[in-house]
């Protein structure tokens, strides 16, 4: 077996926090608003990450839900309903998987629709990252203009440069900012079981908007996108394997405290994007992260918030280009149209709907039931 070099390990490196962008906001805003333990958080994530690294051999991304992140932001979910969202979806993949349910929904979605959410998806980073950016101006421009300069170097580890330069900078421009004091210990994350009556709300606020983003971003669209990214690498990535890998991961990391996880095509396109080629990058992050969650524990949050969201922002940004460069489609006619109106409803409305609007479009277009 051929060593790597220093430079893919520096690659993978940069490329393993290259979702942070995505990871941070929700983690934190569950953490801090949502009342859930940092210990727990933190730690299944990590497991999560490292399994899943070790499995795919390839950048698959762990994310929270993000749904059922904004559900914690906008209802004000409790610990208990999160728990009840994540068992219901953990069953309801795993059932999916081994009944080749999921299976039959790829072989019916038309690449035109899968195409589609991805461009959708990107555009929706990218406007996300430039929102970031708005927080702290100045710090996001300096970020994102220095990160169109460093990816000319291809050795350079950028996305390392950008988080690590970004917070030495925002200090800079902002002295009034102080480093958190660090609490170091031992910690484990403590059993969170869920009551019936955490059921209610976490089913109807938390489960069934989410699935539909989980079916068509981290289960049909990461599969595309991976063997578009990895041809030769990306055997394991299937949507039976993804939905088994976040059905059991749920299912595990729910009790412990954990919140809901799911893979996606953008945390994927920002894996790739900043150097990650192997699944080594997403055990270094799941390395750090269990760690975090062991010697750090709620103190652990601290320390990731000190990143600015500017220069998340421009980790969003470029993620979001790359996932609509890979996501172009070139065919004509029915198809065309049927990818256009995809686009448009997953960044106007959500991707569920446009997943839905753009497989019944095309199938009244070739039924010659209309015309555009």
């Amino acid at each position: 077996m051929n060593r790597k070099k220093p430079e893919n390990i520096i690659g993978e490196l940069s490329g393993s926090i290259g979702d942070l962008g995505t990871f941070l906001p929700y983690v934190i805003g569950a953490i801090t608003i949502g009342g859930m333990d940092a210990t727990g958080v933190l730690f299944t994530f990590g497991i999560m990450y490292i399994v899943t690294g070790w499995y795919y051999r390839i950048p698959i991304p762990v994310q929270p839900m993000k749904v059922i992140g904004a559900a914690i932001l906008v209802h004000h979910l409790s610990a208990g309903e999160v728990a009840a969202a994540g068992i219901l979806m953990g069953i309801t993949l795993l059932f999916l998987a081994m009944s080749g349910l999921v299976e039959k929904l790829a072989r019916l979605t038309p690449e035109s629709v899968t195409a589609g959410i991805q461009v959708g998806l990107g555009i929706s980073l990218a406007i996300l990252g430039v929102n970031f950016i708005r927080d702290d101006l100045l710090l996001g421009l300096i970020v994102v203009i220095g990160m169109f300069f460093l990816f000319s170097f291809r050795k350079l580890p950028v996305a390392i440069i950008a988080v690590v330069g970004g917070t030495l900078l925002a200090f800079l421009i902002h002295p009034e900012l102080n480093f958190p004091r660090l609490a170091i210990g031992f910690h484990l994350p403590h059993l969170v079981f869920p009551e019936w009556k955490d059921f209610g709300r976490g089913f109807t606020l938390g489960y069934l908007p989410q699935l539909p983003l989980t079916l068509t971003n981290s289960v049909l669209v990461t599969a595309a996108l991976a063997h578009n990214l990895f041809p030769d690498k990306s055997s394991r990535v299937n949507e039976k394997n993804l939905c088994i890998s976040l059905g059991l991961g749920n299912l595990i990391a729910v009790p412990l405290g954990g919140f809901v996880m799911c893979h996606g095509s953008g945390g994927l396109a920002a894996h790739h994007r900043f150097g990650a080629r192997t699944g080594l990058s997403v055990i270094m992050i799941g390395v750090f992260l269990l760690l975090t969650a062991v010697i750090l524990g709620p103190s652990g949050v601290d320390l990731l918030g000190v990143i600015p969201r500017a220069v998340l922002g421009g980790l969003l940004f470029f993620s979001g280009i790359d996932l609509i460069k890979s996501g172009e489609f070139r065919e004509k006619g029915n198809s065309r149209y049927a990818f256009i109106i995809t686009v448009v409803l997953c960044v106007a409305v959500n991707p569920a709907v446009g997943f839905i609007a753009g497989i019944a479009l095309l199938y009244l277009l070739n039924k010659g039931w209309g015309k555009i």
